[in-house]
């Protein structure tokens, strides 16, 4: 089964490019989870239909590697973007190596080394937090208050675009191998889950073809939040409507890659699904 905690489709190479000694850790997750010229495109889709015009601004809250930021405004010249995240380790790494070949930050894209849950300047067409990131934070009026700040940053016809994951597997431990184009394995690994609270400890190891590791490239410590949760919760913070888009499936029950509003949902072992929240 692909894995449902990427929503990267699995590839394969037969030219092995990485082991354990020369690989960069994030260079691999950007290969292995991140697809950004996708996202990209959704998102525009969406706000076109719910808006009538193209998104120009865009805010990316947890934002890593900016590798987003950058292929937001690489789509289209009059694109604007801002990068938030907390790691200076994470923004230097993206600057060299995502920003700095198009001549970035500068004029199209700013990134504010900072907590989300702080004041960035500026309204935005769009604000993301995708690849689940903003689960590490596991109260509930911590959650509320960064949906807060959210709604704040974003103009009078704003849009919140933020992901999930679900499924009965996705409350199990277990690990989920996948092959990656490149030569190497990526393992989502569901390391610990807690029924009563819903903490989950979940890690992220590469496999390469020379039988070298990288064990725990990644450790994420989240609460696993319901759809049903972050709904009731984005409503509370003044959002005006909140829609779940689900992917689409083909005759065998394999994702599509298309998402759309979806308002009941089969009850699969394991999924992604995107929350859209309108000002």
């Amino acid at each position: 089964m692909t894995s449902k905690r990427s929503k990267k489709k699995t590839r394969s190479s037969d030219q092995p490019k990485f082991t354990a000694k020369t690989a960069d850790k994030h260079t691999l997750y950007q290969l292995s989870v991140q697809e950004p010229a996708t996202e990209v495109r959704f998102i525009s889709r969406v706000f076109s239909k719910l808006r009538g015009r193209k998104p120009w601004t865009i805010r990316e809250d947890f934002c890593g590697t900016a590798l987003f930021c950058a292929e937001w405004v690489k789509s289209h010249r009059d694109r604007r973007a801002v990068g938030v995240d907390i790691d200076p380790g994470v923004v230097r790494w993206g600057i060299e190596h995502n920003l700095a070949p198009i001549g970035e930050p500068g004029d199209r894209i700013t990134i504010f080394e900072q907590d989300v849950l702080k004041k960035v300047p500026g309204k935005y067409d769009v604000t993301v937090a995708f690849n689940f990131s903003y689960w590490i934070f596991r109260d509930r009026a911590t959650q509320l208050a960064y949906f807060k700040n959210v709604l704040r940053s974003l103009n009078r016809e704003g849009i919140f675009f933020l992901d999930a994951y679900g499924g009965f597997e996705s409350q199990q431990t277990m690990e989920e191998p996948r092959k990656v184009e490149g030569g190497f394995t990526y393992v989502w690994d569901q390391s610990e889950y807690n029924p009563i609270d819903h903490s989950v400890v979940n890690h992220i190891h590469f496999e390469f073809r020379d039988g070298t590791r990288m064990r725990k490239a990644f450790t994420y410590e989240w609460r696993f939040w319901t759809l049903l949760e972050l709904k009731e919760l984005l409503l509370e913070a003044g959002f005006k409507q909140v829609k779940v888009y689900w992917e689409d499936s083909d005759d065998d029950g394999e994702g599509t890659g298309t998402y759309r509003p979806r308002k009941a949902a089969e009850n699969d072992a394991a999924w992604v699904a995107y929350l859209v929240a309108e000002v």
